[in-house]
């Protein structure tokens, strides 16, 4: 019997919360090393990522690495004037932070700061779980999924799923408005689809 999206939700958070800190820093850094052994950020400039929660696989590496190499880096912040919707806000050291609804923090937004979809090169997506057709499964309240659907040119970012290796699961059904990655990154590999 196939499970539910629940019961996978479930299932794959607890298995990466259950990840202790010293096996989620090290996946941070393989995931780097991926990263870089595989140019993902080769002709990157403007990268879009987030501040991990919930066990999620960390972009501090990522962040770290793009700071000292004059890459400039986006976080999701939820969206003030569309309900369910994001915006990526620029993040330096010392960009002000601020909680949002989820009590995560995100960048107070700053129009000069703010950068389109279309202006972004990558976009790193945190998952629940994906499998290896690159399906993947989020925390089920669609924003990636609502705010993606809006790119309509033929410049698009590159949508780089990012997991640990932990969280690959046999087979993911998809609905229609799910929008699909172009890469799936974990800290030992990398799908591309």
């Amino acid at each position: 019997m196939l499970e539910s999206k629940t019961q996978l939700r479930k299932k794959f958070r607890l298995l990466r919360r259950n990840l202790s800190p010293e096996q989620q820093n090290q996946a941070s850094h393989q995931a780097l090393q991926t990263v870089i052994k595989n140019k993902l950020l080769d002709h990157a400039e403007y990268i879009a990522l987030y501040l991990h929660q919930d066990g999620e696989l960390s972009c501090e590496d990522i962040i770290q690495w793009c700071w000292k190499n004059g890459r400039k880096t986006y976080l999701p912040v939820l969206d003030p004037n569309r309900e369910n919707y994001l915006v990526f806000v620029e993040y330096a050291a010392d960009t002000k932070m601020q909680k949002n609804r989820f009590n995560i923090p995100e960048p107070v937004i700053t129009m000069s700061k703010v950068r389109t979809l279309s202006q972004l090169d990558s976009i790193f997506l945190p998952l629940v779980a994906f499998d290896e057709s690159g399906n993947r499964l989020g925390m089920g309240g669609g924003f990636y999924d609502r705010t993606l659907a809006q790119l309509t040119s033929s410049i698009q970012p590159q949508l780089l799923g990012y997991a640990h290796n932990c969280q690959q699961a046999a087979n993911l059904t998809t609905e229609s408005w799910d929008i699909p990655v172009h890469k799936i990154i974990t800290p030992s590999r990398v799908i591309s689809i």
